[in-house]
């Protein structure tokens, strides 16, 4: 049977993210993710120009996000924690908290710390901006950036035990809070 380009292509970003989500951007070469996907490591580099934009296409935060900032303020602190901490709380180990702790440990890479802003700017600061009142918009809407980064990092990078064990409720409830007093000014 004759595998698509596109199959192909699938796969490769398939492996990428599973194996970036493991082991790192450093640590994670093309010929291993080539030898996963069972291509020829310049296909990889063929389809994707280099690692570091393999890299970029593979690591993908949830869509979910886009959706909760869509809805209404009242209550947007609780529910983007809770959407955080309850699909970042997977069984250890896996593809998600992965994604985030690779993009973390990447981002003294010129590309993907820009790749990271903009993320941050098109997923978090540009749709909670305009639902704003107030002529601090901006900076309460990039605090909130902030304050999501800053919990994702204490969960899934530093994987603090404390909040690693804190029912989810209490962090929502807790760190909601804290996130609604900015979106409310």
């Amino acid at each position: 049977m004759r595998v698509s380009t596109q199959e192909r292509k699938a796969e490769v970003l398939r492996v990428a993210a599973e194996l970036f989500s493991e082991q790192g951007f450093a640590a994670t070469g093309v010929r291993e993710i080539a030898a996963a996907a069972s291509v020829d490591p310049a296909l990889v580099i063929r389809y994707f120009g280099s690692k570091e934009s393999l890299f970029l296409k593979a690591m993908t935060l949830p869509p979910m996000v886009l959706e909760t900032l869509s809805g209404d303020v009242d209550g947007l602190g609780e529910r983007l924690v809770d959407l955080m901490v309850t699909y970042m709380r997977d069984e250890p180990g896996t593809r998600r908290r992965g994604v985030f702790a690779a993009l973390i440990r990447a981002s003294d890479r010129p590309r993907v710390k820009e790749y990271f802003r903009e993320t941050l700017e098109e997923l978090v600061v540009a749709r909670l901006v305009p639902q704003l009142a107030g002529g601090d918009a901006q900076l309460r809407a990039r605090l909130v950036a902030a304050q999501l980064n800053g919990l994702l990092t204490a969960l899934f990078l530093i994987e603090d035990e404390v909040l690693l064990e804190a029912p989810t409720a209490s962090i929502v409830a807790i760190y909601g809070r804290s996130m609604q007093s900015l979106i409310d000014g």
